[in-house]
């Protein structure tokens, strides 16, 4: 089956989304923390309090928004390199699939229970996704 230039899209937006989901989790945690504890906007007004006085599930919502903001964008990086040079084949499109589910898993993990090494884990495979996906190219970049 031939695949189209466009396939690696599919992925790409299910990362961006993810991204979005995250994001809006984050707010919600974050404003039910604040609205429960009765928290006026002013005693906010430094930069890192509501870091200092959040309880685990507020603020691992937000370092897992930070952290879709470090790999990933290697990985958006990539798809737009294979679109553009017209590399995009079923290996990359699985790879990028692959990368899309670990960090999905890797943010239902880290926003909720939490569990350190299966978060790493995780974490570990589709960070080593985007490293193949990388150095695949890389290779086929410079003819090797």
């Amino acid at each position: 089956m031939e695949i189209t230039q466009d396939a690696i899209f599919s992925p790409f937006f299910a990362t961006v989304f993810l991204t979005f989901i995250v994001w809006v989790y984050m707010y919600i945690r974050r404003i039910s923390f604040i609205t429960n504890r009765k928290i006026r906007s002013e005693d906010l007004a430094v930069p890192g309090t509501l870091a200092q006085i959040s309880p685990p599930n507020v603020s691992n919502p937000s370092d897992n928004l930070k952290n879709l903001f470090e790999v990933p964008v290697l990985f958006y990086a990539l798809v737009l390199y294979l679109f553009v040079t017209k590399q995009v084949d079923t290996v990359y499109v699985n790879a990028a699939w692959v990368f899309v589910v670990f960090r999905a898993l890797h943010s239902v993990v880290h926003c909720t229970f939490n569990l350190i090494m299966l978060r790493f884990y995780l974490y570990l495979f589709a960070t080593l996704a985007v490293w193949f996906i990388a150095i695949r190219a890389a290779l086929i970049h410079f003819g090797f």
